[in-house]
C-alpha cells in the first residue's frame, strides 16, 4: 500500500507527539519545576494583567460618564488617573476608618476578655453548687494574666533574634516584591492605556496562525470570559458595599458597639462568595461576647434578618443572572475553588464555572438540535 504526502505527514506527527508525551511524562518533575520557574519569571506580567482586568471596570464606567468627545485623546489617561485616585483613596480610606477601631478594639479586649471569663467562672460555680467536686474544680482554676502576657512577650523576644537573624532576606524580599508590583502596575497601566490597540494585534496574530472558524470561537470564549468575570466583579463589589452599609446604619440605630468596624469586615468578608459573611459574622459575635453577651444575641438575630434581605431581595437585583450559574453549581464552585486555591479559587472558580456551563450548555442544545432535525428528516 502507498503513502501519500498528506498521509506521511500525519503519521510522522503523530510519532514526534508520541516521542514528546513520552519524554515529558518521563521528565515531569524537571518539567513541572522548568515551568514554576518560567511563571516566576512572567509573574509580574500575570498580576499586571490581572490587575488591569480589575481596573477596567471602573475606569470603563468613569471614561463613558466624563464629558466631552469620545475620540479625545485625553479621555483615556484622565480616565485611568481617576481610576487610580478613586481605587487608592477607597483602601486609604478603609484603613485609616478600620485601624483606629481595631486598636481600640483590642485594648478593650484586654481587659473585657479576663472580666467575661471570671463572669463564666463564677457562673459555672454557682450552677455546678449542687456538684461539690465539679465546683471545687472549677473554683480552683485560676490564670495568671500577668504571667500570660510576661510570657508572650518572651516568646516574642527570642523569635526577635531569628527575626534580627534574617533581616537581610526579608529586607531583599520585601524589595523584590515592592519591583515585581511596581512591574506589574506600570505593565497594567500600559495595558488600559493601549487595550484597543493589543485587542486589534491579538486578533491579527490569531488570524495569521489559527484557521478561521477557530480564531471566531476563540474570539466569542474570550469575549464570554471578559463580560461573565466583568458583571461577577462589579456585581460582587456592589453587593458587599450595600451589605456593609446596612449593617453600620443597623447596628448604629439599636446602639450596638464596632459598628463601623464590623460595617467594614463584612463589606469585605461578602467579597467571598456565599460563606464570607458569616466569617463577619462570627469575628463581630465574639468582640461583642466579650462586651456585653445580650449584644451577641442581638447581633446575631440581625445579621440573619439581613441575610436574608440581602439574599432574597437586594443579591438577586444586583447582581442578578449575571453569572448564569445555578445556586447549586455556585456551591461546587464555591467548595471546588476554595479548597484548590482558597479565597482566591472562591472568586475566580464562580465566573470560571459560569463560563464552562454556558459553553457546554451551547453545546448540548445545538447537538439535540441536530438530532431532532435528523429526525424530522427521517
Amino acid at each position: 500500500m502507498e503513502l501519500d504526502d498528506s498521509t506521511i505527514k500525519k503519521i510522522r506527527g503523530l510519532i514526534v507527539f508520541a516521542v514528546i508525551v513520552v519524554v515529558a511524562g518521563w521528565n515531569y518533575r524537571s518539567l513541572f519545576a522548568l515551568a514554576m520557574k518560567l511563571v516566576g519569571f512572567i509573574s509580574p506580567f500575570l498580576l499586571g494583567g490581572v490587575m488591569a482586568f480589575i481596573l477596567n471596570v471602573p475606569m470603563r464606567r468613569i471614561e463613558q460618564l466624563l464629558p466631552g468627545k469620545k475620540e479625545s485623546k485625553i479621555r483615556r489617561p484622565l480616565s485611568l488617573c481617576l481610576t487610580l485616585v478613586f481605587v487608592m483613596g477607597l483602601l486609604l480610606l478603609v484603613v485609616f476608618v478600620v485601624l483606629p477601631q481595631l486598636f481600640e478594639t483590642l485594648m478593650s479586649l484586654q481587659n473585657s476578655i479576663p472580666a467575661f471569663l471570671a463572669g463564666i467562672k463564677e457562673e459555672a460555680e454557682r450552677l455546678f453548687a449542687q456538684n461539690p467536686e465539679i465546683a471545687d474544680y472549677i473554683s480552683n482554676i485560676e490564670i495568671d494574666w500577668k504571667s500570660f502576657l510576661e510570657n508572650v512577650v518572651g516568646f516574642l523576644s527570642a523569635g526577635a533574634g531569628t527575626v534580627l537573624s534574617s533581616t537581610v532576606s526579608a529586607a531583599l524580599s520585601f524589595i523584590s516584591g515592592m519591583t515585581a508590583f511596581l512591574i506589574a502596575l506600570v505593565f497594567a497601566v500600559y495595558i488600559l492605556l493601549q487595550k484597543e490597540t493589543l485587542s486589534r494585534q491579538i486578533h491579527k496574530l490569531m488570524k495569521a496562525f489559527l484557521p478561521e472558524e477557530v480564531t471566531l470561537r476563540t474570539l466569542e470564549i474570550l469575549t464570554l470570559v471578559s463580560e461573565t468575570f466583568s458583571h461577577f466583579l462589579t456585581g460582587q463589589c456592589m453587593e458587599a458595599i450595600i451589605l456593609g452599609s446596612m449593617f453600620f446604619l443597623t447596628l448604629t440605630a439599636f446602639d450596638l458597639p464596632y459598628g463601623i468596624l464590623i460595617g467594614v469586615l463584612i463589606a469585605f468578608t461578602a467579597l467571598i462568595p456565599m460563606f464570607g459573611a458569616f466569617i463577619g459574622c462570627a469575628i463581630g459575635a465574639f468582640l461583642m461576647l466579650m462586651v456585653r453577651p445580650l449584644d451577641a444575641v442581638v447581633f446575631l438575630i440581625i445579621f440573619f434578618v439581613l441575610q436574608q434581605v440581602e439574599g432574597n431581595f437586594i443579591y438577586p437585583h444586583v447582581v442578578g443572572n449575571s453569572v448564569g450559574l445555578p445556586s447549586i453549581w455556585v456551591l461546587v464552585a464555591v467548595t471546588i475553588g476554595g479548597s484548590a486555591m482558597g479565597i482566591v479559587g472562591m472568586l475566580i472558580f464562580i465566573p470560571l464555572c459560569s463560563v464552562v456551563y454556558a459553553i457546554l450548555r451551547e453545546i448540548v442544545n445545538e447537538r439535540l438540535e441536530k438530532r431532532k432535525r435528523h429526525k424530522i428528516k427521517k
